[in-house]
């Protein structure tokens, strides 16, 4: 039987115009809004282009329209019919000029009453949205994020290609290795008692692509990461990944600046200026207390250490002498914003970044007045003045703590007063690269130095003697580019000798039977000849996200997880039956 009896598709819901009027149509698709007005019942048919007006009339037959009276919001139809002039237009859609006259129609399928609203401004929660996303993607919102999405991903595609990048496909199923995030893993049926890891990034199945000779590689990619998840991550997520050989810094920045700017131009409209403004990771840190600073507003992070030093307060001395600091933002003209109470929350916001104290001073007609007046002379206050480039109602905020604490709490600070004041315009775009990032950090919890990106990563040449004897000091071939206080997306060039790559692991503690059982494959690899190489990786969802203007990664993911890594929909990660774990050859401990 033949559902849509002799009726085929001819137009899109959403397409007709004015110059379609007096044409035949056939529309297909659910019913947004149903209205009788007794002799008369308008619809508005919706398919992803948009909606149109249907008008069915009781000059059908009684049969036909006692059949449409019965049509509800969500059910599925087939029309046929003419497009005429609406007598009352409405100008905020697309299709306002026009209706259609209906002729024939079929109910393709019916529908309960759906548990949310198909409508962008419903209030449901995000819980109910997620359990029903397929009801939440009929949103006109979503869908259109998806097009954006599917639009950005051609558009990247176009650029790599025209630049002679070969798109390679890697592997889900691969081997364990440690740094990073926790694996996901993958028990073998048929090889009893071993796993398969999925892959947090393509890292080195890309390296070896250019060992291989491949020279430009690209591929847009699932990662998968088992770590704790915060409101813009997910345990699965999309990166296009990128990698060059015969290549330094300045070659991977530059290609990949380039696709960024066509990227911008043809989905914003946005004339890039290249090349982007680079900044080192040290200074980001001390400017701004990020490694991914917003730059669309000031609040800078200056060092006061040297205009309080003498001051005979405990706290400051005590944080000073121990290695700390005293660092101070100021946040201008719009001091006037923030009263006592005001500025006693923001004591409360910077507890959670470690801080346990904030305080200020502010700078009126009437003199200055502070939380620690009785502490300061009157050349403190100048000292602190002329190095904030003070102003009469002026307020500075202050902290002081171990270096780490006082800049992420001035760092998230900044940020958090420039979004109460309004001042994050999501239409406007500051990129930067963030440039020479140490090569290692030290971890308190394992008590040894581990990688700031991964331990691939190529040290700075003229810091490479340093890796037996000061780490610390190593800087890195790494860069990340930052778009308004995201980070985009991050790269390095890698180590191409196997010398070099046993030095790295080495300096990270890794014994050589950790070497072999892990990296064996690629310390093996290195030993024939491997080109200088390096590239990058863009976080797809992230990106998408912020073109489309939205704070949540979850509305540009068709069928996104929770924060607990739950899918709603699917009601995944679920329990499996023993027959399935026998045949893994696994045992679960209650």
């Amino acid at each position: 039987m033949n559902q849509m009896g002799n009726l085929r598709r001819t137009h899109m819901c959403g397409n007709l115009r004015k110059e379609d009027i007096g044409k035949e149509v056939v529309l297909m698709g659910w019913v947004a809004k149903e209205r009788n007005l007794g002799s008369l019942i308008f619809m508005d048919l919706r398919d992803t282009t948009g909606i149109c007006q249907i008008v069915i009339r009781d000059t059908l037959g009684d049969e036909k329209f006692s059949l449409a009276k019965d049509i509800r919001g969500e059910f599925v139809l087939a029309i046929k019919g003419k497009v005429s002039e609406r007598e009352s237009k409405n100008p905020k859609i697309k299709t306002g000029d026009i209706e259609v006259e209906v002729e024939e129609f079929i109910i393709l399928d019916t529908a309960q009453t759906p548990p949310i609203y198909v409508k962008d401004d419903d209030n449901v929660s995000e819980s109910l949205r997620l359990k029903y996303r397929f009801l939440d993607l009929r949103k006109e919102s979503l869908q259109n994020n998806l097009k954006l999405r599917a639009k950005i991903c051609k558009v990247i595609r176009d650029f790599y290609y025209e630049n002679n990048f070969i798109e390679v496909e890697t592997p889900y199923l691969n081997k364990p290795t440690p740094e990073g995030a926790r694996d996901y893993l993958v028990p073998s049926r048929v090889n009893p008692g071993n796993f398969y890891a999925l892959p947090q990034s393509p890292q080195l199945m890309k390296q070896l692509l250019m060992i291989s000779g491949m020279d430009r590689y690209y591929q847009i990619v699932k990662c998968f990461r088992d770590e704790d998840l915060r409101a813009n991550r997910q345990p699965e997520f999309t990166q296009v990944d990128v990698e060059m050989s015969f290549v330094d810094v300045d070659d991977v920045i530059s290609i990949n600046e380039k696709m960024l700017k066509k990227l911008f131009k043809e989905i914003k409209s946005i004339d890039l200026k290249l090349p982007l403004d680079r900044m080192p990771y040290d200074e980001a840190m001390s400017r701004f207390g990020s490694d991914k600073p917003d730059l669309r507003f000031g609040f800078e992070i200056k060092d006061i250490t040297d205009c309080v030093k003498d001051v005979e307060f405990d706290l400051f001395k005590n944080k000073i002498s121990n290695g700390g600091s005293v660092r101070a933002i100021s946040i201008g003209k719009y001091s006037k914003e923030y009263t006592r109470k005001k500025i006693d929350k923001l004591i409360d916001y910077i507890k959670d970044y470690g801080a346990k104290n904030l305080f200020w001073i502010k700078f009126t007609k009437d003199g200055v007045t502070s939380s620690i007046s009785k502490f300061l002379k009157e050349e403190n206050i100048s000292a602190i003045k002329k190095k904030m480039n003070l102003e009469q109602e002026d307020l500075c905020l202050i902290i002081a703590d171990k270096n780490n604490i006082v800049l992420d709490s001035l760092g998230a600070l900044r940020c958090a007063i420039a979004k109460d004041l309004n001042l994050l315009n999501p239409n406007e775009f500051k990129l930067c690269w963030i440039v020479d990032f140490p090569m290692f950090e030290y971890d308190e919890e394992e008590k040894r130095y581990v990688s700031k990106h991964h331990p691939f990563t190529h040290p700075k040449d003229e810091d490479i003697k340093y890796l037996k004897t000061h780490p610390e000091k190593v800087y890195a071939k790494a860069y990340d580019i930052v778009i308004n206080g995201d980070e985009l997306g991050g790269g390095s060039i890698r180590i191409n000798n196997s010398k070099l790559q046993n030095e790295v692991f080495d300096a990270l503690g890794l014994t050589k039977e950790d070497i072999e059982n892990k990296f064996g494959f690629l310390i093996e690899a290195l030993k024939y000849g491997t080109p200088p190489h390096g590239g990058l990786a863009f976080g797809l969802d992230r990106l998408t996200m912020l073109l489309c203007g939205t704070n949540n990664i979850k509305d540009v993911i068709a069928f996104p997880k929770t924060q607990s890594a739950t899918d709603l929909l699917t009601e995944a990660p679920c329990i499996v039956t023993q027959e399935q774990l026998k045949e893994l050859n696994l045992k679960l401990e209650k």
